[in-house]
């Protein structure tokens, strides 16, 4: 197995890489978050960690910015229905952290938010996970009442504002996962502008 690739980015978009090594170019497909770490990155010189997924027609290169990422998109594959684009799909809407927070707190309206995620696979892939995610519980739970509050107070005033909180709840919780420095006004901003 190829576990990285460290050589000269020839491409990159958000949804793959070409990397080459040796005088030999590697197409990666890659995640979002992969491509917006990278890509502000000043560097020529790139390392990424890589799956290489075998199957009868193909053989697909994922590349990733950390071994957590990589770890993830595995942990992912392992859940029954999910394939490689559908983790990377997942991986694209959440980085690492947010993903383990979401299986953590159990928080299926958040996958079901992505593309490609009905309930069942959301609630499937935190049962199946739940157990085998290593995180820093203390960072999680505190980042968890942090974040239990900017949602709490985001949805009061959208609701005061004439929004259904069941329709704007999901939309609120994507926000605070993909930008958990945000605040409650930068929170409701980027919702009223989604809606």
């Amino acid at each position: 197995m190829i576990t990285y690739l460290d050589g000269n980015m020839i491409e990159l978009s958000p949804t793959h890489a070409v990397v080459e090594c040796n005088g030999v170019g590697y197409y990666l497909h890659i995640s979002l978050n992969t491509f917006t770490k990278f890509d502000q990155s000043k560097s020529n010189k790139f390392k990424f960690y890589t799956y290489l997924s075998i199957k009868e027609d193909a053989h697909t290169l994922y590349g990733f910015f950390d071994k957590q990422e990589r770890e993830c998109f595995i942990l992912l594959l392992s859940v029954s229905g999910v394939g490689a684009s559908t983790a990377r799909m997942i991986l694209s809407s959440l980085n690492p952290a947010d993903l383990q927070r979401v299986i953590v707190n159990e928080d299926a309206a958040v996958l079901k938010s992505i593309k490609g995620i009905g309930l069942k696979s959301a609630q499937r892939i935190i049962i199946d996970l739940k157990d085998k995610m290593h995180f820093d519980t203390n960072l999680a739970s505190q980042n968890s009442n942090e974040d239990s509050n900017i949602k709490k107070e985001a949805l009061y005033a959208l609701e005061k504002l004439g929004f259904s909180i069941k329709k704007m709840q999901p939309v609120v919780e994507k926000i605070i996962y993909e930008n958990s420095n945000f605040s409650v006004e930068e929170v409701i901003k980027v919702a009223l502008k989604t809606v």
